[in-house]
This record gives structure tokens, C-alpha cells and sequence, in this order.
């Protein structure tokens, strides 16, 4: 015994035990790495946040709203990226503009003026009339001679002004390096002066949106190159452009109502109530929102939205969360009223307790995100209420479009809008500035004083730096619009010695108590005046940014600190 083999006694190494010892020993060690592997991956999942590709360049715009990433959000502080941002202008469009030759063609094929001319000699006394198509033609020509940096597209008639001797005209234009798809509408007043031999000119054309008279005409054929009608002048003829936003329209936002108690029944709504999306960011809510919109329309079915917002602590003066936001505040509800299926959540309940019952109508209750569209397809009840919990983040809305749902129900981005009495604030300062302008972006605030994460943002922001950094970019004695997050703008009082500044706040009026936004949206909100709040500024602020024509940016131009912090850029940039 003393003379075994301590080996001899353990029998699994007997030979005839080897092969099923060695089995056994594979099978435990890949049980051993498929739960270390599973346990990697779940860590990855729990921790990993996608960068959000809103926030990227415009140029990679494309390549996210192809892609089948991951949709998970990562919240963000700037501003949302809405439908028109993703629209590329149509050269087609854009390049059939008025010219001055063709108003001079106009002039001399109309026979009326002649006629008209005869007509007057004999007299020059009384009040100009605006309808005289050779006060029309002359208002045109002296449009095109003092505007020269912006295109013409349409003319509107022109209508009598506050006196005789003042006429309105209205047009449609873009600016000529204008890199938005975007056409906007300003009408102004003329005084037209009349000499001793009755011969009329331009005395003066007033500032932006000072013609009110012809401000509410009716969009109707104008001129083409087959003819011309009583409307205008407008080289598009019939083929009105109505998929661009044109800023500067009057505004008809009003909710829309369901028209009868068999409309309403023979309807089909999809609601999504509760969730923690609420009080989140401007792109969080629009992110979610965009969810919600998109599986309406992949169930053909009407959304009932909820058009009282929250907005985040982030943008407002109190630092508090402030509930009882319009979303007619922020986003053009008319373009998605005209475009989606919607209908007004106070508006929906009202008419569902009326009829619910006696029509007998069906709700069928989603409580669980990961029951996808694809399964409500076959649904017949008249409303799917999606309910959301209390557990961040699973109660988000956005998760709904994740997963395999990702690839059959598109986020709707060409329905939402920036608001145009938003939007109209930015082409009155635009016009202020004649369209003729280079714009800066300077970003500061908490960053500047970041030192570990941007150790030379505030150095490179400074005064001295701006001034040795601008002039390889700007010319000497430009208009620049300064896009700032820098509450104190004389800090930048040393740059006024090489270019003629401007900030946001220059332009108050636009915004106050006298201003036709306060007077709109205090009548969205029922008669209580509205804040001009943070999310409202840094959205004006950056689209003046983006009309400038040349645009100098922060990150890109000004610094070599990435806009995510230090080791951040490759991140950023891809």
C-alpha cells in the first residue's frame, strides 16, 4: 500500500476515465466564459449612452436618419433640430427669381400704363392710386435696387398705404446666400412722390413689416411667364412652394375640433399618458414626441397630444421647472395641424365622455413599451392608450422606438417646425441687419471656467484672442452678430474697434410689451403675459447665427478645446 501511487487512488484518472473527465472539464470551463460574457454585456447595455446625433454638424444630419443605431437618448441643453433643418433647398425653386429685367419686360408689355399715363396728364392732383400698375412697377424696380442682398420670388398688389400719398407692398423673397430652406414674407410702406409734370417716384421705403395693409392678402396665382392676373407678380405661376416654411405669414394655429359625433366615431386615436419625459429637456420632449407621432401614422390613427408643455429648469429665469407651456410657443403647430392627423387632448376627453358610452367605443390599454406597434396593427377598438409608469427609464416614450420598431416606424422630422413668430423674430433682425452680415458664435459660461475640461476656451474667447483670431476670417467693418452665452456683451466692447457689433438684446422690441409677439402669444395663454425664457432666446440667438453669411463657430474656429471637454473631440467629430 505504502508503495502506491498517491495517483492511483484518484480513479478519474484511471485511463479509462480521461475521456469523460475531459469532457467534463470543456463543459464547465465554456459554461465558466458564457456567464462571464453574459455578465459583460449586461454591464456594456446598463452603462452605454449613445452619443446623440442631433447635436452633430448638419452634414451628418443624413447619416443618422438612416441609420439603425441604438435609439437611446442622451439628453442635451441646446437647441432642438426640427424639420426644416433637414431640408435641403430645391435649385430648382430657388433659382427662378424676379429679376429687374423681367419687371422692366413687364413694364413695357403693359398697355395699361400708357393708357393710364394719357389718362392723368391732364391732372396730377388727387391721392396716388396703388392699384395703377405703373406705381406697381415702380414700387418693384425700387425694391429690387435697395434690397440687393436678397432674392425676390413674388409681388404682391400693392394696396393703399395710411394717406395718398403712401402705398403697401408685400413679397416673398430669400436671401441670396441664404443656406436654409427657408422663404419668408415682409411687407413695408412707400411714399410715392409726385412731381409737376406727374411723374412718380420712391421717396422712401419703411422698415420690416411696416406695410400692415397688404400684410393679410390671400395667397393666390400671380404672374407667370404665360400671363399675368390682378394678384401680383410671381414667376412661379400656380406652383406654390408649400413644402418650405414661409416665415412671416399670418399665423392660424387654432385647434383643430371634430366636426360631429359620427366623426368622431368612426375615428381612430392613439394616446400616450403619463411617463417621465415630462419637465426633460427641449430634445428629450421632442425625441419622445416624434416617437409618439410616428406610430400614429404607422397605425393610421389621429394623435392626441397634449399642447401644455413643461419647461426644464434649464431654460428658465426662475431656475424652476415651469409647468403650463403652449407647444404653439415653441413649434409651428399649423404646419403639423395641415400636415398630421392631430387633435387636442382637452378637446379629445371632452368629446370622448359625450359619446364614449352611448356610441359604444372601445379603449384598449398598453401599460408595457415592449409591446411594439407592430402587434396593435389588428387593433379595432377606437383608442390605444399607451399608460407609462413611474421608473426612469423605462417610462420614457422614446422607448417605444427602440429595438426592432427602430426600422418600420420613421420619427415624422419634416411635421415639426420651428414656431414662425419665432422664426419671424429672426427675419426681422436678419432684415434689420439688410441680410448682410457675418455672425459669430462665442461660447463661455460655465465651460470658460472649466479649466480642467477646457483649459483655453476662456483664453481663446478673450477679447485680444477674438481680435488676432477674426480678422484671418472677417473683414474689417462688417456687420457681426455675436451669438453669446456671455451675459455681460461689453466684455466684448474691445471688438467694436474693427466691426459694427450686434447681440440679441439690441433687438427688445421684437419681443416686448408692444411687439406682435407678446400681443399673440398672450392670447395663446388666455390673456397672461408670456416670458421671452431661455429656450426662445438661445433659439433666436442661434438662427441669426446660421443666416449670417459667414459663420464663424466656437469649436471649430476659435479654439482647439473640444465641445465635449479635454479627449472629447474624435468622439465628437465622428
Amino acid at each position: 500500500m505504502m508503495g502506491r501511487s498517491p495517483f492511483a487512488r484518484a480513479g478519474g484518472f484511471r485511463p479509462e476515465n480521461l475521456g469523460p473527465s475531459a469532457l467534463a472539464l470543456i463543459r464547465n470551463l465554456c459554461f465558466t466564459f458564457f456567464v462571464l460574457g453574459v455578465l459583460i454585456f449586461t454591464i456594456i447595455a446598463a452603462t452605454y449612452e449613445p452619443e446623440d446625433p442631433l447635436f452633430h454638424p448638419s452634414t451628418k444630419i443624413t447619416t443618422f436618419l438612416t441609420s439603425k443605431s441604438n435609439a437611446t437618448f442622451k439628453s442635451d441643453d441646446t437647441v432642438v433640430k426640427t424639420g426644416e433643418n433637414f431640408l435641403a433647398p430645391n435649385q430648382t425653386e430657388i433659382g427662378n427669381f424676379i429679376s429687374m429685367t423681367d419687371v422692366v419686360n413687364l413694364s413695357e408689355g403693359d398697355n395699361s400704363i400708357t393708357q393710364n399715363s394719357e389718362a392723368e396728364s391732364a391732372s396730377c392732383e388727387g391721392p396716388i392710386d396703388c392699384r395703377d400698375p405703373e406705381v406697381f412697377h415702380l414700387m418693384m424696380r425700387a425694391t429690387i435696387e435697395k434690397f440687393k442682398d436678397i432674392h425676390f420670388y413674388r409681388f404682391g398688389k400693392p394696396v393703399q398705404g395710411s394717406d395718398g400719398n403712401s402705398c403697401d407692398m408685400a413679397w416673398r423673397f430669400r436671401p441670396k446666400e441664404g443656406k436654409t430652406a427657408s422663404f419668408y414674407k415682409d411687407y413695408r410702406r412707400f411714399s410715392i412722390l409726385k412731381s409737376e409734370n406727374c411723374t412718380l417716384s420712391v421717396g422712401d421705403i419703411g422698415e420690416y413689416h411696416t406695410g400692415v395693409n397688404a400684410r393679410k392678402r390671400k395667397k393666390k396665382a400671380g404672374f407667370d411667364k404665360q400671363g399675368k392676373t390682378e394678384a401680383g407678380f410671381d414667376k412661379q405661376g400656380k406652383t406654390e412652394v408649400n413644402s418650405l416654411p414661409v416665415v412671416g405669414e399670418v399665423v392660424n394655429d387654432t385647434l383643430p375640433v371634430v366636426e360631429s359625433e359620427g366623426s368622431f366615431s368612426h375615428g381612430k386615436y392613439l394616446i400616450y399618458s403619463g411617463g417621465g419625459d415630462r419637465c426633460k429637456s427641449m430634445n428629450h420632449y421632442l425625441w419622445s414626441f416624434l416617437c409618439a407621432l410616428g406610430e400614429a401614422q404607422y397605425l393610421n390613427r389621429t394623435l392626441v397630444m397634449e399642447l401644455t408643455l413643461c419647461l426644464s429648469s434649464i431654460y428658465t429665469s426662475s431656475n424652476q421647472d415651469e409647468e403650463g407651456k403652449d407647444f404653439r410657443f415653441y413649434f409651428d403647430f399649423e404646419h403639423l395641424r395641415e400636415s398630421a392627423s392631430v387633435l387636442d387632448a382637452k378637446q379629445f376627453w371632452t368629446d370622448w365622455e359625450k359619446w364614449q358610452k352611448k356610441d359604444g367605443l372601445g379603449m384598449h390599454l398598453v401599460e408595457d413599451y415592449r409591446v411594439t406597434p407592430m402587434k396593435l396593427n389588428d387593433v379595432k377598438d377606437t383608442l390605444i392608450m399607451r399608460k407609462f409608469g413611474s421608473v426612469e427609464p423605462d417610462n420614457y416614450w422614446y422607448r417605444v422606438c427602440e429595438g426592432e420598431t427602430e426600422s418600420v416606424v420613421q420619427r415624422p422630422w419634416h411635421l415639426v417646425w420651428k414656431s414662425r413668430r419665432l422664426m419671424d423674430i429672426v427675419s426681422a433682425i436678419a432684415s434689420k441687419l439688410n441680410w448682410d452680415y457675418d455672425s459669430v458664435h462665442i461660447e463661455r459660461g460655465v465651460k470658460a471656467q472649466n479649466k480642467e475640461l477646457w483649459p483655453n476656451l476662456d483664453a481663446d474667447t478673450s477679447p485680444s484672442a477674438l481680435l488676432s483670431t477674426l480678422p484671418n476670417k472677417i473683414e474689417d467693418g462688417r456687420n457681426l452678430y455675436i451669438a453669446t452665452n456671455e451675459p455681460d456683451t461689453s466684455f466684448f466692447d474691445p471688438l467694436k474697434d474693427k466691426y459694427t457689433t450686434h447681440f440679441l438684446d439690441e433687438y427688445k422690441d421684437l419681443w416686448d410689451e408692444s411687439s406682435e409677439w407678446y400681443f399673440d402669444t398672450t392670447r395663446l395663454n388666455n390673456g397672461v403675459p408670456v416670458e421671452f425664457d431661455g429656450y426662445m432666446r438661445v433659439s433666436v440667438d442661434t438662427e441669426v447665427f446660421l443666416r449670417g453669411k459667414k459663420q464663424i463657430e466656437t469649436f471649430n474656429d476659435l479654439t482647439k478645446d473640444c465641445k465635449d471637454g479635454i479627449n472629447s473631440c474624435s468622439t465628437a467629430t465622428s
